[in-house]
């Protein structure tokens, strides 16, 4: 076991990282990071390439969240530069993990007898130039960062402030989809003055509800700016990673999965994401510029296309550019590019872009109160909308209760006593007559006019006893002439009744039950039933004037028979008990 295997509590730890989502793994000795580390290194063919330089004499500027100087594997490696960050830190201490992983990518030189151990980055050779542009998740001023607007141009100052103080390489493994002018002028500022510049083109690949119809990411800057270098990540099959933005500012890949890096103390983590990638090209960049330190920006990134593998086979490809990254090849590349005379082969600059020479690109500024003013605009218009909903609703309830509003609760009132049913149909008419016994008088004595009527015989009227035979047929009888002199008045007729409103009998009570009264015995005839009081229903016609029976001597007039008690209601007013002096009806 080597000199820091005993150190059992080196881990490899996940990280919440710009640009950078991580995972954890089991805990593992620091000699098991350069296991882990050289599948990559045989990727990018970085030991083949430290047979030609190892980077010495270039300077990289990590612009990021901090680098750790005492950490092992870049102990005596690193020059820290100024906090941008100054006034929102504080005095509390930043932790510098992502910041200290992409230093050790670029620049790490490992630890231990001869550097065996730890993590060693693709130039070894090279120094850093840390500079402290942004938090991230973790840190103690993280969440003062996230609020403060001047904490945008940071990273413009970071760039100049390296280009100012010598960086060759400038790795940017950080990014925002809205461009700033003072980003991209930082960034053109760098390139003028003869700085390669890389970054990393985002993680937004695998967010469904952040890509357009061809499945393109959001543009991410400062890697989407002219002149930029920027970097997608690959997985171990070399093909894009589900991750890594997908779209045109892609220019080349690199490794992206499962990448050991350094943190910050003595602490290690397993990342993977396209800051990683970002780092390992500004490694290759720095190795070019070794060897070649007058090479302007555009020559490098031509040697950086050149020296590629794993390429498309439409030479080009949104997912991983000109293909992937390899050290050794670019190194050779940046040689035959060193080799070639300047201005061979080319037009003359007159002939480039038409006759005339060409100008500075002009870039258009935002007016800064257009931001403003389209805030302005969209809060209004969503208050509109709200004011709107709310007189709708306002309207709606005036007009149509809600079913949801409480009714009031009714007294408990208890139910009226039942009303018997009137014994006649009509509820206006006039109340029943009395019941009274009905008088019968001789048809020789009438009661309408004082004459008398003539004298007729009257017919005999054959006697009958029963079982002597057959029944006789019934005397005719014929209505008495009327009366000389006018006539009585007689009642108008009555209107109709309405339906609506006519008493009906209830449910299963029956319909109304008349009988003809019981032939009393003794008698010598039968004449039919009596004439119906006033106020009864039915009609039995015109009265019919009694014979005397030739077998009793004369005429037996007796009170008929009560109709027998029926289930229902009966029609009519109720019939008084019999008399004393009468004898009870018989029963038929």
């Amino acid at each position: 076991m080597r000199a820091l295997a005993a150190r059992a509590g080196t881990v490899l730890a996940a990280a919440a990282l710009v640009l950078a989502p991580t995972f954890a793994t089991a805990p593992a000795h620091a000699d098991e990071i350069r296991d882990r580390q050289r599948p990559i290194l045989r990727i990018l063919g970085a030991e083949e390439a430290w047979k030609i330089t190892r980077g010495a004499g270039v300077t990289v500027a990590v612009v990021d969240s901090g680098v750790d100087p005492d950490q092992p594997d870049l102990r005596g490696s690193v020059t820290v530069g100024p906090n941008m960050l100054a006034g929102i830190d504080g005095r509390r201490v930043p932790k510098g993990r992502h910041g200290t992983g992409m230093a050790s990518l670029i620049a790490g030189h490992g630890h231990g007898p001869g550097g065996r151990d730890g993590v060693i980055g693709i130039a070894p050779e090279a120094r850093i130039l840390a500079l402290r542009v942004l938090a991230e998740p973790g840190d103690p001023s993280y969440a003062a960062y996230r609020a403060d607007r001047g904490a945008r141009e940071a990273v413009a100052k970071g760039i100049r402030y390296a280009v100012d103080h010598g960086a060759d390489v400038i790795n940017l493994s950080l990014g925002n989809t809205r461009p700033t002018s003072e980003d991209r002028e930082a960034v053109a500022y760098a390139i003028t003055k003869g700085v390669v510049v890389v970054s990393a083109v985002g993680n937004d690949g695998g967010k469904r509800d952040l890509l357009d119809d061809d499945g393109f990411a959001p543009y991410s800057y400062p890697a989407s700016y002219p002149g930029v270098i920027a970097v997608a990540a690959t997985d171990t099959a070399h093909k894009r990673a589900p991750f890594s933005s997908r779209n045109h500012s892609v220019v080349l890949s690199a490794p992206g999965v499962a990448i050991p890096v350094a943190g910050p103390g003595d602490g290690y983590f397993l990342t993977e994401g396209t800051s990683d990638s970002s780092a390992l090209v500004s490694g290759i960049a720095a190795l070019i510029r070794s060897r070649h330190p007058d090479m302007k920006p555009s020559l490098v990134r031509q040697a950086l296309l050149d020296g590629t593998r794993f390429r498309p086979s439409g030479k080009y490809d949104a997912s991983t550019g000109f293909g992937v990254v390899n050290a050794v090849d670019a190194l050779r590349a940046a040689d035959a590019v060193a080799r070639t005379p300047r201005g061979a082969g080319a037009l003359p600059s007159g002939q480039r872009f038409g006759g005339a020479a060409p100008g500075p690109v002009k870039v258009i500024h935002r007016a800064p109160w257009t931001e403003p003013v389209a805030v302005a605009v969209i809060v209004l218009t969503v208050a509109g909308m709200a004011v709107a909903v709310a007189i709708a609703v306002m309207l709606y309830r005036r007009t149509r209760p809600s079913p949801w509003r409480l009714q009031p609760a009714m007294a408990a009132v208890p139910p009226p006593p039942p009303v018997p049913p009137p014994l006649v149909f009509h509820p206006g008419a006039p109340p029943a007559p009395a019941p009274s016994t009905p008088v019968f008088e001789r048809p020789d004595a009438p009661s309408a006019v004082e004459t008398s009527p003539p004298q007729r015989p009257a017919p005999a009227v054959p006697s009958f006893t029963a079982g002597t035979g057959a029944r006789p047929a019934a005397p005719s009888f014929e209505a008495p002439d009327p009366p000389p002199g006018p006539r009585p008045p007689t009642a108008p007729p009555r209107p109709a009744e309405p339906l609506l409103g006519r008493w009906r009998p209830p449910p299963g009570a029956g319909r109304p039950l008349f009988e003809p009264p019981a032939t009393p015995t003794g008698t010598a005839g039968h004449f039919g039933p009596p004439h119906p009081p006033p106020g009864h229903g039915g009609h039995f016609g015109p009265p019919q004037p009694p014979q005397p029976s030739p077998a009793a001597g004369g005429v037996s007039f007796e009170r008929p028979q009560p109709p027998p008690a029926v289930d229902g209601p009966r029609s009519g007013p109720p019939q008084p008990p019999p008399a004393a002096n009468e004898a009870p009806p018989e029963q038929p």
